[in-house]
């Protein structure tokens, strides 16, 4: 289980965020501990905000994030027990807790926010090293669940240079991409050159073209006029690009750059741009509509079993209410410890029928997650579809840019000429009559 945990402050963003129904499919608010506000997550977290102004800490909340593997079904209590764990290893027991659980795409994750601020002393508790706190207990977490454990985790320098942040992946998502296709692209660039020259046509031929930066010194501009940043996007320091671009002063801005582009881009190239989103948006809203049918019977299937079972808990309640003595009786009863042990099996019976409930809702999630990651699939093939597309017409614009400033086609350009044209020369062999050989009928 992947965990990535973050100090903050903005309690009202935060939740905003945890809460939203528009980028996840399902939103549900487990736990509030230790909050007066114990049914809205934006109270709570305002609560602990307001606590927060006693001190001088600007950053009173800490956030964490647990990512269980693809394709590993994880239930509600392992979800909790891996947040007990984080608990106890932060130093954050006994702090005011929130826990909300997602559902995206086929997938379930975990979010837990804790306030930093010790109510008693006022204080603000330390995290030193909570990264590699974490890593620890990611790593015992892989290991007592017996999943695989990413390479990454085993061994930092090895771990995969494809993850991106949100940011990254809203930047990739602007400009139609997968992300991990750009990335790898650049990433690729960079460690297939060793110097400034072979590292700009690298990433030309992959139709990204380099400029200079206002505060993120080297980036790299797409057909769309897309700024990514060099040292971001190849998971390299800045320092590296430094000494790699020695003249980075001496490239063209990025206006310059996407003046460049739009004055040589060739009309017949934007027409696939405009050909591959067609394509895209005739078959999305099939699977899209799919989708939403998908998550709004989900969502109400869960309504249901939650009405369903807060019934059954009240009934059930009542009746083991009404076994306890009244009365003389009842006063009676505390004498000769019969309401003594009335009262633990109610306790056993209530504990039992909350481990009852959780089980049914872990069912019921599991077998929608089931549903939806079939339709996922299709989903992300149609995506990694378009995601190439737009990858080869980097390409080719790279290559009509080069043919427009004089110089020839790039290698790999060269490389798919000199394929098509042998494949032409084949069929044309293949076009001419065959030799009949001699005449044996003399």
């Amino acid at each position: 289980m992947i965990l990535k945990g973050s100090q903050r402050g903005n309690a009202a963003k935060l939740a905003r965020h945890l809460m939203n129904v528009q980028d996840n499919e399902h939103v549900e608010l487990h736990e509030l501990r230790g909050f007066v506000s114990d049914e809205q997550l934006l109270d709570a977290l305002l609560e602990a905000q307001a606590v927060a102004k006693g001190t001088r800490c600007q950053q009173h909340l800490f956030s964490l994030s647990l990512n269980p593997p693809e394709g590993e079904r994880v239930d509600v209590a392992t979800f909790e027990a891996a947040i007990e764990l984080a608990e106890q290893r932060l130093g954050l027991d006994g702090h005011a807790r929130a826990i909300v659980f997602h559902e995206k795409e086929g997938r379930r994750h975990a979010h837990a926010v804790w306030s930093r601020i010790d109510v008693e002393t006022m204080t603000a508790k330390n995290l030193p090293f909570f990264k590699r706190r974490l890593m620890e207990v990611s790593k015992e977490l892989y290991l007592q669940n017996g999943w695989d454990m990413p390479k990454g985790i085993v061994d930092q320098a090895v771990r995969n240079p494809l993850n991106f942040t949100r940011a990254e992946w809203q930047q990739a998502k602007r400009a139609m991409a997968d992300p991990r296709l750009v990335k790898a692209a650049f990433k690729q660039a960079w460690e297939s050159s060793d110097n400034a020259d072979t590292l700009k046509a690298a990433l030309e031929e992959k139709g990204y073209f380099l400029a200079r930066g206002d505060r993120r010194g080297v980036v790299a501009v797409d057909y769309q006029g897309e700024i990514y940043a060099l040292a971001r996007w190849s998971g390299v320091k800045t320092k590296d690009v430094k000494a790699r671009i020695h003249d980075a002063d001496n490239l063209p801005s990025v206006q310059e750059r996407r003046e460049e582009i739009a004055k040589r881009v060739s009309g017949q190239l934007v027409k696939y741009v405009l050909e591959i989103n067609r394509t895209y948006s005739e078959k999305h809203p099939t699977i899209e509509f799919k989708r939403t049918q998908a998550v709004e019977r989900h969502r109400e299937e869960r309504k249901l079993l939650d009405e369903m079972q807060r019934i059954r808990w009240d009934k059930e309640t009542a009746a083991r209410a009404a076994r306890l003595p009244k009365g003389v009786s009842g006063l009676w009863s505390r004498i000769t410890g019969k309401y003594s042990k009335i009262r633990t099996q109610n306790e056993l019976e209530t504990w039992q029928s909350y481990m009852r409930d959780q089980a049914e809702r872990d069912d019921l999630v599991a077998r929608q997650l089931d549903e939806r990651q079939q339709l996922q699939r299709a989903i992300k093939q149609m995506r990694e579809k378009r995601s190439q597309d737009i990858a080869d017409l980097h390409g080719e614009m790279s290559a009509y840019l080069s043919m427009q400033r004089g110089h020839a086609a790039t290698a790999k350009v060269k490389s798919d000429h000199a394929k098509q044209q042998e494949t032409k020369n084949k069929d044309k062999t293949r076009g001419r009559p065959r030799d009949q050989g001699p005449d044996f009928n003399l």
